[in-house]
């Protein structure tokens, strides 16, 4: 690479003034941890997904947490997910799904993708089903997890639960905003959850939100989403009760999950940006897909209603040309990724689980054949244009 090219990162959040002006007051104020600023942020955020849900808007309830990844487990421990219980989740995802699974003592049930999108498929969650209940044990809950910003077939999936007791969790990670038919991805289920890392539509830096329609399921996140305390922190310093800071009880053995002012304060200023965001990135895909459409040795993601574009992967026809324009892109000073190297190549779940990668044809040979390229708002056209002539100069030269 020319030491005057300009390199174009994987992703680069997309951060301003605004942002560094909600960080200065968080500072001023005196208080970082969870208070004002992140209450302010757990009732825009529900106000933002109620203008964008017709149905029963009014019953929809957010609560700020530290990671995506605390949310899950937050989530699954409010639905009483615990030891030997069986949660279905995608191979061709992150760690997290499948980890903060065992962190219950439960067991994942590891569920072949659909070809498309790479989603888990409804058709093998069936397959699953039948295989448990053979085996004696059923399946208690499911995540789905719009990978990429493209949304599962949720119909698809309550037709393969069928009349099962079922609880759906959505891993909307990669899904913000993603409006469907069907309603926001992330209040499609029994409770979903949003990611805020730095490589998010939206970010904190770090943390997450945990959406819900049941009172219940978030009265015990809450609880246990700061060490099972039955006040929260700023109540208790902000004397809003009339008690003491110090008298409080401990009503659970919790995590510590919570989300801090400093984050809250960024992550509002951001949520403000959230639809224009998304316009850019969509405005993005459509560049990438008008300039790479004629090369016949891609196979370029699958637009639909309520994609997010978090993700623009793109797949080749093997393993070895995947490596190769990796190889290629980042000699030029281009930044990319592959989402994901599935869980059933991991080794620690390989092992634990005896999984067989014949099991999971499709999401197997997505992960040898995707490759994740740079989209993120501040890109340019002529950024585009130079990793679409990169790409097309590296197939040129094979023939």
């Amino acid at each position: 690479m020319n030491r005057n090219t300009k390199t174009i990162p994987f992703f680069k959040p997309t951060l301003g003034r605004a942002e560094i002006a909600a960080t200065k007051r968080v500072i001023e104020s005196g208080w970082l941890t969870t208070g004002p600023e992140t209450i302010a942020f757990e009732t825009e955020f529900a106000a933002f997904l109620r203008s964008s849900t017709a149905e029963d808007e009014e019953s929809i309830r957010t609560l700020a947490v530290s990671s995506a990844t605390a949310g899950l487990h937050l989530a699954l421990e409010s639905l009483g997910i615990g030891r030997n219980d069986l949660v279905a989740i995608p191979s061709l995802t992150f760690t997290a799904n499948a980890a903060v699974i065992r962190h219950l003592g439960a067991d994942p049930v590891f569920i072949d993708s659909e070809p498309i999108a790479g989603n888990i498929d409804p058709a093998n969650i069936t397959h699953a089903f039948k295989k448990t209940e053979r085996e004696g044990r059923r399946i208690k809950a499911i995540i789905p997890v719009h990978l990429a910003g493209h949304p599962c077939d949720m119909d698809g999936i309550r037709m393969a639960i069928g009349n099962r007791q079922v609880s759906i969790v959505e891993d909307a990670a990669h899904a913000f905003p993603s409006k469907t038919q069907a309603g926001m991805a992330g209040c499609l289920g029994d409770i979903g959850v949003f990611s805020f890392y730095a490589t998010k539509a939206i970010t904190c830096g770090e943390g997450g939100m945990v959406v819900t329609r049941n009172s219940d399921y978030l009265k015990r996140m809450k609880l246990m989403q700061l060490h099972g305390i039955d006040r929260t922190v700023w109540n208790r310093y902000s004397n809003r009760t009339g008690m003491r800071s110090w008298e409080y009880d401990i009503i659970a053995a919790g995590f510590k999950y919570n989300l801090s002012d400093f984050a809250a304060a960024i992550g509002r200023e951001q949520l403000k940006r959230a639809k224009s965001l998304l316009k850019l990135r969509l405005e993005l895909a459509q560049q990438y897909q008008r300039m790479l459409s004629d090369i016949d040795e891609l196979t370029l993601p699958n637009d639909c209603p309520g994609h997010a574009w978090h993700l623009f992967i793109i797949r080749l026809r093997d393993n070895t040309t995947r490596n190769l324009l990796s190889d290629e892109l980042h000699r030029e000073g281009i930044g990319s990724s592959v989402h994901f190297i599935p869980l059933h190549r991991m080794q620690y779940w390989k092992k634990l689980y005896n999984l067989n990668p014949e099991n999971f044809s499709v999401a197997d040979k997505l992960g040898e054949e995707s490759l994740s390229l740079p989209l993120w708002p501040g890109l340019k056209t002529r950024d585009l244009q130079r990793i679409s002539g990169i790409i097309r100069s590296f197939f040129c030269a094979r023939t």
